[in-house]
Order: C-alpha cells, then sequence, then structure tokens
C-alpha cells in the first residue's frame, strides 16, 4: 500500500482514540494499541509513531503494522496525528508542535494508560522520522499553553529513513551535492530558519539512545545523513545504531514490501534494540 493522501482520513482499529490536542484546524487524534490483559495501573513501556509525507500529506495508517508487532511484544504503541500542508495549510513548525503535543500528552496520561513515563519511544519515517527527532534533540517549538513542567523529549528513538539534517554542515554540499540555495528554499516550506529545525544541529549528550534504518538507494533522503548523525552521536557518547539496507529506495520499511522482509527485518532490530533498553521484556 502506498501511504498517501488517499488514504486519509484513516481508518484504524485501535484499542482506543482520543483526542490529544484541539487545534484551529482540526482536532488530533491519538490510536492506541494495548498488550494483551494490559492494565491501566501498568507501567508498560510506550512507542509513539508519526507518519511520513513531507509534512505536507501521509496517513497515520502508515505504521498501523509496526504497532501491532510491538503491542504483541507487551509494548503500549500509539500512533499520532499532527497538521500537514495539504489538509491545513500549516508549516512544517506546527508539525513538530504537535509532534511535541503528542509526546506531553502521552506522559501525563501515563498512570491513565497504563505506561512507564520515563520509557516513551519517540518514532516514525521521513518527515514523521524528522518529528519524532526534533522531539529528542530541538528544544523550541512546545506550545506555549502547554505544561512545560512535563517533557515534550522521548527517552529513546526508533528512525525509519528520517530526515535529520536540514542545514549543511562542513562536508555535506560536496558528499550529497546539496547547496546552501536548495537548503534555504526550505525555509518557507518549515516556517523558520532550516538550522532551528535540524535535529543534526542539537545534538548533545542527552540526546536520547537511537537506532536508524535507511536505504542506500534512497534518493529522498541521502543515506549519508545518517552518518552524519551516527557520527555526532558518537562524539557525544551518546547509544546510536544504525542499519543501512542495500538497494533499498525511500520507505523500503513500509509494510507489505518484498514479502515482508524489510518490515521483519526492522521490526526484530528494533525489539532487540528496546530489549537491550529493557523496554520490552
Amino acid at each position: 500500500m502506498a501511504f498517501t493522501q488517499s488514504n486519509y482520513p484513516p481508518k484504524i482499529n485501535a484499542d482506543e482514540t482520543v483526542t490529544y490536542k484541539q487545534t484551529p484546524q482540526t482536532d488530533l487524534k491519538l490510536w492506541i494499541f494495548y498488550p494483551d490483559n494490559h492494565k491501566k495501573n501498568d507501567a508498560a513501556a510506550c512507542i509513539v509513531f508519526f507518519f511520513g509525507g513531507g509534512w505536507n500529506a501521509g496517513t497515520p495508517e502508515q505504521f498501523v503494522e509496526q504497532s501491532k508487532y510491538l503491542q504483541q511484544r507487551g509494548m503500549v504503541a500509539i500512533i499520532a496525528d499532527y497538521r500537514v500542508r495539504s489538509r491545513h495549510n500549516t508549516q512544517a513548525i506546527y508539525s513538530l508542535k504537535d509532534a511535541k503535543s503528542a509526546i506531553r500528552w502521552v506522559r501525563e496520561n501515563s498512570k491513565k494508560i497504563g505506561i512507564n513515563p520515563n520509557k516513551i519511544v519517540g518514532s516514525g519515517g521521513s518527515a514523521g522520522g524528522h518529528l519524532a527527532a526534533a522531539t529528542g534533540t530541538i528544544k523550541s517549538f512546545d506550545e506555549e499553553f502547554e505544561n512545560f513542567k512535563i517533557s515534550s523529549k522521548p527517552n529513546a528513538m526508533v528512525l525509519f529513513n528520517p530526515v535529520l539534517i536540514l542545514s549543511p554542515p562542513d562536508g555535506f554540499e560536496d558528499i550529497y551535492n546539496m547547496s546552501e540555495e536548495r537548503f534555504s528554499n526550505l525555509k518557507n516550506r518549515i516556517g523558520v530558519d532550516p538550522k532551528t529545525f535540524s535535529p543534526y544541529n542539537f545534538i548533545n549528550e542527552t540526546t536520547p539512545p537511537t537506532i536508524i534504518f535507511h536505504g542506500k538507494d534512497d534518493k529522498a533522503v541521502p543515506y549519508e545523513s545518517v552518518e552524519f548523525f551516527d557520527q555526532k552521536m558518537k562524539e557525544f557518547k551518546n547509544l546510536s545504531v544504525i542499519y543501512l539496507y542495500e538497494g533499498e529506495e525511500h520507505a523500503f520499511f513500509n509494510y507489505p514490501r518484498k514479502a515482508q522482509v524489510p518490515f521483519n527485518d526492522t521490526m526484530l532490530k528494533t525489539e532487540k534494540f528496546l530489549k537491550s533498553l529493557g523496554y520490552i521484556d
């Protein structure tokens, strides 16, 4: 299935659907998948997924199968909707505001949904991978009316061909043929200076443990960008794991693709990574 504008509004058969945020454009929902025999007084780990689509389109349906997979491993899996340009006439800064609101809502309501507020994973693909990474790195763009005493930062990140660099560091332009001019054209799409919206620029010693999956034939997001991210993570002595897939293009991880081989492999590696953190028994 191609996860495009035609797959919206989503038809997601989750265990619970809640509105986490009201905006001038629309009410935003979370679709929650609970493990078997889950109780509201449990303290399960939780993962929050953000769909891809260039901050322009896409659908939350993209991560239904990943949610079901991790639900069966004992996690609470949540899919978040957020504002995009084609449906809400908004710039990408509002997508990030919504992603931060979603993480904050989950942590604030941890006792109601039976999760450990210190075991929240941010996840997503492409632009959704950017949003997950940005919640873990960028301190700006929280909604002013929310409770800042409750963090909007995840405790770990699982990223699928994410957009991590939106302003070119030294050496980046030559490797990708990505000019300063091309990066500067992102400003209108994003709504702010791309340098302030680039997760790579904000890596520090507090950046959460991260695993990244990326296709080496990705034409939309060059795979070298995740190598830059991984290198900088390691410079700060953060846990960072990357897997590069030969011959795979953008969105290779979607279900179903190529007899499910990439989906299965990325989920097995995700499971192993989350077990190493103590998020899955």
